[in-house]
C-alpha cells in the first residue's frame, strides 16, 4: 500500500478517535446534541479511513455510508450490526442538527457514545488485521 494512503487512512482514524474524546466531554458536561452529533463523527471517520485504503471517498454521507456498507458489510469484512450503528447515528444526528424541535436526551447520547465506542475499535480490529498500524 502506498505511503500516501496509509498516511491518510492513519490521520482519519486519528480524527475518529478525537471526536469520540470531544463526544464524551460533550456528554459530561450535558450538551447532549453536540455528543450525539461528535459520536457520528467518530464512526464517519472511520468509514472513512477505511475507504482510504480503498482509493474511494464521497462528498455526501450517503456516498460513505453506501460503499461502506457495500464493500464492508455485504462483503463480511465487518458484521452487520456495525452498518445499523452507522445509519442509527447518521439518522440521529440529523435529528440533533436540522429538526428545530428535537430534545436530545441524556440516554440517547449516552447509547451513541457507547456504540461510537465499539464501532472505532472494530474499525481499529480490521485495519489491524490488514497490517496497519495506527
Amino acid at each position: 500500500m502506498e505511503e500516501r494512503r496509509l498516511d491518510l487512512c492513519r490521520y482519519r482514524f486519528e480524527k475518529s478517535r478525537d471526536e469520540l474524546s470531544s463526544s464524551k466531554l460533550m456528554l459530561q458536561n450535558k450538551k447532549f446534541s453536540q455528543s450525539i452529533n461528535r459520536s457520528y463523527y467518530s464512526m464517519f471517520h472511520a468509514v472513512r479511513s477505511l475507504l482510504a485504503m480503498e482509493r474511494y471517498d464521497s462528498k455526501k454521507h450517503s456516498g460513505v455510508i453506501s460503499f461502506f456498507t457495500k464493500y464492508f458489510i455485504k462483503t463480511g469484512k465487518i458484521e452487520p450490526k456495525y452498518s445499523k450503528m452507522l445509519t442509527t447515528a447518521f439518522k440521529i444526528r440529523n435529528d440533533c442538527d436540522y429538526n428545530d424541535f428535537y430534545v436530545a436526551a441524556q440516554e440517547d447520547a449516552k447509547m451513541q457514545h457507547e456504540n461510537a465506542d465499539k464501532f472505532i475499535k472494530r474499525i481499529e480490529q480490521y485495519l489491524k488485521s490488514c497490517n496497519i498500524s495506527l
